[in-house]
């Protein structure tokens, strides 16, 4: 059975690991990364943050599947004032497919929900059908295109 449960600082190794599979995943699509090891995240200061929720699938006492949702401040012309950021979503190999990750954004949500937050957002690389079908699965709807040009 998968279960979910915030995530503590002893997890650390195995979500700067996984923080890799997100980067390594997601190079195809963005040609803007650098070529040497980079990092997205200061995972111990979101694990320790109360503005920041990360979130750990667990199945038999090992950890594979992560998510994170951090509260931010909106552009005074929106209708909230806050609103939830999605980030990390990451899923070990072996266990893709079998519902992890709507398992880890379910929990968010509660997070979210008991801060009071109504709006969610997060970002998706529009090559990446894979993603953004499960993100459609579980309620996400396109708002804006991200566009970029280089100009080399």
């Amino acid at each position: 059975m998968i279960a979910t449960r915030s995530a503590r600082l002893e997890d650390l190794p195995i979500l700067l690991d996984f923080e890799q599979g997100v980067i390594n995943f997601e190079r195809p699509f963005d040609p803007t990364l650098k070529e040497e090891k980079i990092s997205y995240y200061d995972i111990k200061v979101m694990i320790l943050s109360d503005e920041v929720e990360v979130i750990v699938a667990v199945e038999n006492n090992e950890v594979i599947g992560s998510g994170y949702a951090r509260i931010e401040e909106v552009k005074p012309y929106l209708k909230h004032s806050k609103h939830a950021y999605l980030g990390f979503m990451f899923v070990k190999p072996s266990h893709r497919g079998r519902g992890v990750n709507k398992l880890v954004i379910e929990a968010l949500y509660s997070w979210i929900k008991s801060k009071g937050i109504t709006e969610v957002r997060l970002d998706v690389y529009a090559d990446n059908p894979g993603a953004i079908k499960a993100y459609e699965k579980v309620g996400f709807k396109s708002l804006l295109i991200n566009m970029r040009k280089s100009l080399k």
